[in-house]
C-alpha cells in the first residue's frame, strides 16, 4: 500500500508481541482535527494508521513501536492491548458529531490494511475487533454502522453466527461468564452486552440479554462459528 507519512511523536515500546488489530473511528468534526490531535504531543494519544474518507492511509507510528489509541482496555486477558495491538483510526465523526456510513474508498482502503496488517503479523481473525469491544464501558466505536460483515466474508473478522442457532438457556449471569470467555470485560453488565450488540446484532442494541444474545454467543464460542463468510 502507499502511505501517506504523518509522524507522531506520542509512542512507546512494546512489552508485548503483536497479537491484535484494533478499529477505531476519530469521533472528531473532520479529518484535520482528529489527525492534528493524533500528532500533538500534549493529547497524548495515537495510532499506527489513519484512514481518510476518501481512502487515503496516513502512516504516523512504526508497527514495531507501541502507539497511544485503546487507552483503558482489555481482551482476551490481555491488560495492555496498546502494547498488543496495531491500532487503525478510519475518519468518521462517530457519535457525538453526526455518526454516518463509512465511504467505500474507505472501507476498501482499511481492508487492505488489515488484510496487510493481518498476514504480516499472522493475526487470528477473533483478535480483530472495534474499539468497543476492548473497552465496552468506555467506548462505541467504530459503532453499528461499521460494515463487520464485510471484512468478515473476507476473513479479516469473526462472522456473525447466522445458522444452526441454538439456545443454551443461560441464565443472565451464565451469559455474562461465557462473554467473559470469548473476551470482554464484564464488570458493566449493560455496557458489555450493549457492545457484544454492537459487534454481532447492530440492529438491536438495548443492552438486554435475550435469547437471540445467547444463540449468537454460543455459536461464537464454538470452534468453527457458522456465519455468512
Amino acid at each position: 500500500m502507499e502511505f501517506v507519512e504523518a509522524p507522531s511523536p506520542n509512542f512507546d515500546d512494546r512489552l508485548l508481541p503483536i497479537t491484535m488489530i484494533v478499529l477505531h473511528y476519530t469521533g472528531m468534526q473532520d479529518a484535520k482535527a482528529a489527525i492534528d490531535r493524533l500528532r500533538d504531543p500534549a493529547a497524548k494519544v495515537s495510532a499506527h494508521y489513519v484512514v481518510t474518507e476518501d481512502g487515503s492511509v496516513l502512516r504516523m507510528i512504526d508497527e514495531a513501536r507501541r502507539a497511544w489509541h485503546a487507552g483503558r482496555a482489555s481482551w482476551r486477558g490481555i491488560r495492555d492491548v496498546n502494547s498488543a495491538s496495531i491500532g487503525i483510526e478510519i475518519v468518521n465523526p462517530g457519535h457525538a458529531w453526526g455518526y454516518r456510513p463509512f465511504p467505500e474508498a474507505q472501507i476498501d482502503s482499511v481492508i487492505r490494511l488489515v488484510d496487510a496488517v493481518k498476514q504480516r503479523h499472522a493475526i487470528t481473525r477473533g483478535n480483530i475487533v472495534g474499539h468497543s469491544d476492548v473497552a465496552p464501558d468506555r467506548k462505541d466505536d467504530p459503532g453499528e454502522l461499521f460494515p463487520w460483515g464485510r471484512l468478515a466474508r473476507l476473513r479479516l473478522a469473526l462472522p456473525r453466527p447466522t445458522r444452526h442457532l441454538m439456545d443454551p438457556e443461560w441464565s443472565d449471569s451464565g451469559f455474562l461468564l461465557a462473554l467473559e470467555r470469548f473476551g470482554y470485560d464484564v464488570r458493566d453488565r449493560v455496557k458489555s452486552v450493549t457492545a457484544f450488540q454492537r459487534r454481532f446484532r447492530p440492529e438491536m442494541i438495548d443492552g438486554i440479554i435475550d435469547a437471540e444474545c445467547r444463540m449468537i454467543l454460543l455459536a461464537l464460542l464454538l470452534p468453527k462459528p457458522q456465519g455468512d463468510d
